[in-house]
C-alpha cells in the first residue's frame, strides 16, 4: 500500500532551537499517539554545498543570519489516513498549549508545506 509523506520546511531561530526540538519531540509523540507511522526533526548540517546546481534551502526560505533550517516529516499509511490523523492532532489540547502565537520558536509565515504521494520506497 502507498504511503503517505506530510513534509515541512521551517526557519528556526538559532536562540530558539532547544525550544523548537522540545516543542517537536512533544509534538512528535501526539502525532504517533494519533497513528502516524513516523515523524522526523531533521536539523540542516550541509546546507550551501547543493549552491552550484540547484537553490540551496537557506535562499529558497530566505534564511536570516540569525536563523537556521529545520526539514521535518510525518509518514501516514495513506492520504485519507494523514486527514484521519490530522483532524485529531488538531483537536488534541496539547498541540494548542504548544503553539503560542507570540512565542513561537520558528516563523510560521515562512514555512513551506506539503503533502505527497511516496512514490519510490526503496
Amino acid at each position: 500500500m502507498p504511503k503517505y509523506v506530510d513534509g515541512f520546511v521551517v526557519p528556526v531561530l538559532k536562540k530558539k532551537l532547544k525550544q523548537y526540538f522540545k516543542i517537536a519531540k512533544q509534538a512528535g509523540k501526539v502525532w504517533r499517539e494519533h497513528g502516524a507511522l513516523d515523524y522526523k526533526e531533521c536539523l540542516g548540517d550541509d546546507l550551501k554545498s547543493a549552491a552550484a546546481f540547484c537553490m540551496p534551502f537557506p535562499k529558497g526560505i530566505r534564511l536570516k543570519p540569525t536563523e537556521t533550517v529545520a526539514f521535518s516529516y510525518i509518514v501516514y499509511k495513506s492520504k485519507a489516513h494523514r486527514n484521519k490523523v490530522n483532524a485529531a492532532v488538531m483537536k488534541d489540547p496539547r498541540i494548542a498549549k504548544m503553539c503560542d502565537p507570540k512565542d513561537m520558536p520558528f516563523d510560521c509565515k515562512r514555512m513551506l508545506y506539503g503533502g505527497f504521494k511516496v512514490m519510490v520506497d526503496a
